[in-house]
């Protein structure tokens, strides 16, 4: 793999990471019963990159079809307004 997939959208604009899309650099998607962004976290200051050009650094979700060697193979990544991994497909 020689690219990192892109999160093409975040509906979570409560995260610190969320500036009119995902500001982190790289995020983690894990959850111990869904699959969701262990990045997100509530803070009264924005931060990250100073653009919304987030990636999948991560994944621990063996079990999703995208995942290869714990790296995202998605064309692109969409998170819920709830932290949800939205492109999380079982095998």
């Amino acid at each position: 793999m020689s690219t990192v997939t892109a999160i093409t959208s975040c509906a979570t604009t409560s995260c610190a990471y969320n500036d009119s899309g995902c500001t982190a650099f790289a995020v983690t998607i894990a959850g111990a019963d869904k699959a969701t962004c262990a990045t997100f976290i509530t803070l009264d200051a924005r931060g990250g990159l100073p653009v919304a050009d987030g990636h999948v650094g991560a994944c621990q979700r063996l079990e999703c079809v995208h995942n290869a060697d714990l790296m995202c193979t998605a064309a692109g990544v969409d998170i819920s307004d709830s932290a949800n991994c939205l492109t999380y497909e079982v095998r």
